[in-house]
């Protein structure tokens, strides 16, 4: 084996196979290429992959071949890589942890493009310590989920006491981030979730709306609440997406929301370390904004009161 074929993270030597696979064909990012950048982004990364079971979006035959996602460990991971039984339904699933640098790089070689940690942690898998509202466009103006953004945000802030953290998807639009202490369940934690949802689009029923069907949208920007329940995942900050060009899931500071150059797709696989580089991870610090629901529930429920009256 050749050096180029394998390579040593974190004191753990990963064999690449096909580094030279072309993952993004229109733009020549190879397997090998996808597997660097994740090493170059694993300090960051990690801190929202830790602990936490682990979808695998795997792409074998790059971002436009047939692609699945992989929830269950395979049989041949090596030992190292750590693992978590879990519930789901009538059976359970032993999923990834992907808890170092070594692990990240290892999946990116088995041609995963895109991390999805769930929204807990692996010792309280019932209760979330993230809160997702995702804000995608109903058509292709990405100035209205700008727009949406700042209202939400300014809502959570303002009126009820949260600190919401904000990326770009890397697809056609934005999260934003609740970090929660954990004492929370997922079903109390998504009914707040989409009751902040309606209040917001109470207000502007004009340009926002919690209407689960496209057919009743009517243009509207949907409020996406649905992914904080057990079991479901969200796209990681600062991973691959299958998408033209590779874009990346990319955390911001809020002022850059109001740049018109920066979109969904902004950064890639290939510009994006010189914005850590050059820029710093936005989030640093982030487990201080981490609050309890529990005055945020009862501020809300009185916020939902004042507006009926």
């Amino acid at each position: 084996m050749s050096t180029k074929d394998e390579i040593r993270v974190g004191g753990r030597t990963i064999a690449l196979s096909n580094p030279d696979k072309e993952l993004f064909p229109d733009e020549g990012i190879t397997k090998a290429e996808l597997v660097d950048f994740y090493r170059t982004v694993s300090r960051p990364m990690l801190t929202h992959l830790r602990g936490r079971p682990m979808a695998m979006e795997r792409h074998p035959d790059g971002y436009g071949g047939k692609s699945f996602f992989h929830k269950d460990v395979p049989d041949y991971f090596p030992d190292w890589i750590h693992r978590k039984e879990v519930a789901k339904e009538d059976r359970t699933v032993t999923m990834a942890v992907c808890d170092d640098a070594a692990s990240l790089a290892y999946l990116a070689n088995q041609a995963c493009i895109t991390p999805h940690p769930w929204l807990s942690r692996i010792d309280r898998l019932d209760c979330p310590d993230r809160l997702i509202f995702d804000l995608d466009p109903p058509g292709e103006d990405f100035e209205i989920v700008r727009w949406a953004a700042h209202k939400l945000g300014d809502l959570l802030t303002t009126e009820l006491g949260l600190r919401p953290a904000v990326m770009t998807t890397g697809s056609r639009g934005l999260h934003l981030v609740l970090l929660l202490d954990r004492r929370t369940d997922f079903d109390t934690t998504r009914a707040f979730a989409r009751q902040v949802a309606d209040l917001l689009a109470a207000r502007h029923p004009e340009k926002l709306t919690t209407e689960v069907r496209k057919n009743k949208r009517r243009g509207r920007l949907y409020l996406d609440t649905q992914r904080n329940a057990y079991a479901q995942t969200s796209v990681a900050p600062y991973a691959v997406r299958a998408r033209p060009h590779a874009p990346v899931a990319t955390p911001l500071e809020w002022d850059e929301l109001d740049d018109p150059r920066i979109g969904p797709r902004h950064w890639t696989l290939r510009t994006l370390p010189d914005r850590l580089s050059g820029h710093g991870d936005p989030w640093t610090g982030l487990s201080r904004c981490r609050r309890s629901l529990g005055p945020a529930r009862r501020q809300l429920n009185a916020l939902v009161q004042e507006d009926a009256s």
